[in-house]
C-alpha cells in the first residue's frame, strides 16, 4: 500500500503501518507525535517555534531548557521524534535573528542530546529532509480515508508561515507518496532482472508537485523565509566560514535540508541506471547519502549492485520493452524539467524580489549549497543520457 511504502521510507519495514487498501483506512497512525513527560521541555519550545522564531524568544526559551538525557527515549520512533524536535529547535535558534546574524555556538543543553540521538541514528545533528518531510507528518483524522489524503494530514511542527509552511512539506511527502508507485519494484528479487512489467510513475510525482505547489496562493510569500530556515547551512556558509560549534561535542559543518536527500530519485536513477556526467554532480549526490537514514543508503546501494536494467532491456531486443524502460527514463527527465522551472518560479523569482535593492551579490544556492541551476541542468543532462532509442 502506498502509506506502508512511505512508512519503509520513514524507518523501516518492521514498523510499518496497518492499512487497509480495500477501504483506504489507516488503523494505526506510523509516526510519534510526542515524547514522554521527561521531554516536555524540548516539545513545548518546538511545539510553540512559530510564535518564538517571530517574537525573538528561542534563545531565552533554550538557554532555561535543562540538559536531558536521550537514555529515556524508548525505540527507534522516539529517537526519530527526538531527532525532528531538536533539528526544528536548532534551525530556530541559529537563524532567530536572521541569515546575516546567525548564532555560532548551539548551547550544550541542545548541542548534546541532539548530537547524542544523532549519533544513535546515523543521522548528522542538522535538520534533515528525512526529519521536517518523511517524519513530520501526522493524520488528522486516523480512520479518514487516503483519497483526501491531503486534506486529513497535518505537520507535527511548523516554521512561520501558516498554511504555507504546512503545504511547504506536504507537497515533498505527497510527492514522495506519488514516488511509491516506482517504489513498487522493490517487490521483485532484488538479484534478479526487473520485470518488463515494473513501471516507474515519476510523471505522477511531476502531477501531484504542480498541482499542489500552483494551488498554494501564499506560497510565493513566505518561500524565502522557509528557505532561510530550512536550507540554511553550515558548510560552504560564509557568515559561518568555520561550520557551527555544538558546545562540549564538536564543531561541525554541515549541509542544509534539500530535497536531494530523498532516496526515492537516488533509487530511480539507481533502478534506470542513471550516471552522473558531472564530476561534481556524482560527487554531491554521493555524499548527501550521509543525511539520509541508514536504511534509505543502503536500499540505493542494493539497487546500484542488481543486475544493470538498462542492459537487460538493451539486451532483449524486445521493441516494447525498449519503448516502457524509455517512457519511464522520460518521465524521470520531465521531472526534473519541472524542478527546474519550480525553482525559477518559487525560490528564484522571489528571492530576486524579496532581495531588490540590496546591493550585496546573492548566489543562486540551493537549500543543500550547490549551484542550483548549474546542478539540476546536469543531472537532467545525465538522465537523458540513458535513453536507449533518444529522439
Amino acid at each position: 500500500s502506498i502509506l506502508s511504502v512511505i512508512c519503509y521510507l520513514c524507518h523501516n519495514r518492521s514498523q510499518l503501518t496497518d492499512f487497509s487498501a480495500d477501504d483506504g483506512s489507516l488503523h494505526v497512525c506510523p509516526f510519534q507525535t510526542d515524547l514522554p513527560e521527561y521531554y516536555q521541555p524540548w516539545m513545548s519550545i518546538a511545539m510553540d517555534l512559530p510564535h518564538l522564531i517571530q517574537t525573538h524568544q528561542v534563545w531565552d526559551r533554550v538557554h532555561k531548557m535543562p540538559l536531558l538525557s536521550i537514555t529515556h527515549l524508548e525505540g527507534h520512533r522516539e529517537q526519530r521524534m527526538a531527532h525532528l524536535a531538536l533539528g526544528f529547535i536548532t534551525m530556530g535558534y541559529v537563524w532567530q535573528e536572521g541569515e546575516h546574524q546567525p548564532v555560532k555556538t548551539l548551547p550544550r543543553q541542545l548541542a548534546e542530546p541532539y548530537c547524542r540521538v544523532s549519533e544513535a541514528l546515523d543521522m548528522p545533528p542538522i535538520l534533515l529532509y528525512a526529519d521536517c518531510v518523511l517524519a513530520n507528518w501526522k493524520l488528522r483524522d486516523p480512520a479518514g480515508s487516503v483519497h483526501a489524503l491531503l486534506l486529513n494530514l497535518d505537520t507535527i511542527f511548523k516554521f512561520p508561515g501558516k498554511e504555507s509552511c504546512r503545504g511547504f512539506f506536504l507537497v515533498s511527502l505527497l510527492v514522495e507518496q506519488a514516488a511509491c508507485t516506482g517504489m513498487e519494484v522493490g517487490s521483485v528479487p532484488l538479484g534478479m532482472p526487473a520485470s518488463p512489467d515494473s513501471r516507474l510513475h515519476s510523471d505522477e510525482s511531476q502531477r501531484r508537485s504542480q498541482y499542489l505547489v500552483e494551488g498554494s496562493s501564499s506560497f510565493m510569500r513566505t518561500i524565502t523565509l522557509m528557505l532561510s530556515l530550512l536550507g540554511h547551512r553550515w558548510k560552504d556558509n560564509p557568515t559561518l566560514p568555520d561550520g557551527l560549534c555544538y558546545e562540549g561535542v564538536f564543531t561541525r559543518q554541515l549541509r542544509g535540508g534539500s530535497a536531494a536527500q530523498s532516496s526515492s530519485i537516488q533509487c530511480f536513477d539507481a533502478l534506470l541506471g542513471v550516471r552522473q556526467v558531472e564530476a561534481s554532480a556524482d560527487s554531491y549526490l554521493k555524499d548527501i547519502r550521509s543525511y539520509m537514514p541508514p536504511a534509505h543508503r543502503q536500499l540505493i546501494e542494493v539497487l546500484q549492485h542488481r543486475t544493470p536494467l538498462r542492459s537487460y532491456v538493451q539486451s532483449s531486443g524486445e521493441q516494447d520493452l525498449i519503448d516502457t524502460y524509455d517512457k519511464c527514463v522520460k518521465a524521470l527527465v520531465d521531472l526534473r524539467c519541472y524542478h527546474l522551472q519550480a525553482v525559477t518560479s518559487y525560490v528564484s523569482a522571489p528571492s530576486k524580489t524579496a532581495y531588490r535593492g540590496d546591493p550585496t551579490p546573492r548566489e543562486e544556492k540551493g537549500t543543500g549549497g550547490t549551484d542550483a541551476f548549474h546542478f539540476l541542468k546536469s543531472v537532467r543532462d545525465s538522465t537523458k543520457n540513458v535513453l536507449i532509442s533518444p529522439e
